[in-house]
C-alpha cells in the first residue's frame, strides 16, 4: 500500500470541508428540504420545493467540465493514477441497490454523505436513521456478498 502524502491528505481535508459546508449552506442536511423537494405531488399545491435543483444543476455542470478536464492529464496531481470503477455493468443488482437507496433517502430526507455531518446538529431521529444504514448495509454484504474478484468476473460476461 502506497503511503499517504501530506499534499494528499491535504487536498482530501479541503476537498471534504469544501463539500460539508456546500452540503449545510445549501440546506442539504435538512432532511423536510429535501422531502419538500422529493414531494413531486405537492406541485399542484404549490408546497413543491425546487430550490435543491439549484444545487444540483450547477454541481452537474462544474462536475462536467471537471471530468473533461482531467481525462486530459496523465494523473491527478497527489496521485500516481485515476481511481476509476473497474466495475461498469448495469445490472439488477445495481438498479435495485439504487431503488433502495432512493426510498430510504425519500422515506428519511437524509442522504448517508449528510447524514454523518448531520452528526454535529444531533436531529430526531439521526442515529436511528444511522443504526438502520450501517446495519443494512452489512445484511446487504451479507446476503449478497460481492468481493473484488466476483465484481471482475461478472464485469467480464
Amino acid at each position: 500500500m502506497a503511503v499517504l502524502r501530506l499534499p494528499y491528505l491535504a487536498t482530501a481535508a479541503v476537498s471534504g470541508a469544501l463539500f460539508g459546508a456546500g452540503l449545510y449552506v445549501s440546506q442539504m442536511v435538512d432532511p423536510l428540504k429535501v422531502l419538500r423537494f422529493l414531494d413531486f405531488t405537492a406541485i399542484p399545491t404549490g408546497g413543491w420545493d425546487p430550490s435543491l435543483a439549484f444545487v444540483i444543476v450547477p454541481a452537474i455542470l462544474v462536475m462536467f467540465v471537471a471530468v473533461r478536464l482531467g481525462r486530459q492529464r496523465p494523473a491527478p496531481l497527489f496521485d500516481t493514477s485515476f481511481h476509476e470503477p473497474e466495475y461498469r455493468k448495469i445490472d439488477g443488482r445495481l438498479v435495485g441497490g439504487a431503488a433502495l437507496f432512493g426510498l430510504g433517502w425519500g422515506m428519511s430526507g437524509i442522504c448517508p454523505g449528510p447524514a454523518i455531518s448531520l452528526v454535529a446538529f444531533q436531529p430526531d431521529g439521526l442515529w436511528l436513521f444511522l443504526a438502520a444504514m450501517f446495519a443494512g448495509s452489512l445484511a446487504g454484504s451479507v446476503i449478497l456478498p460481492s468481493g473484488h474478484n466476483r465484481r471482475l468476473a461478472d464485469a467480464a460476461r
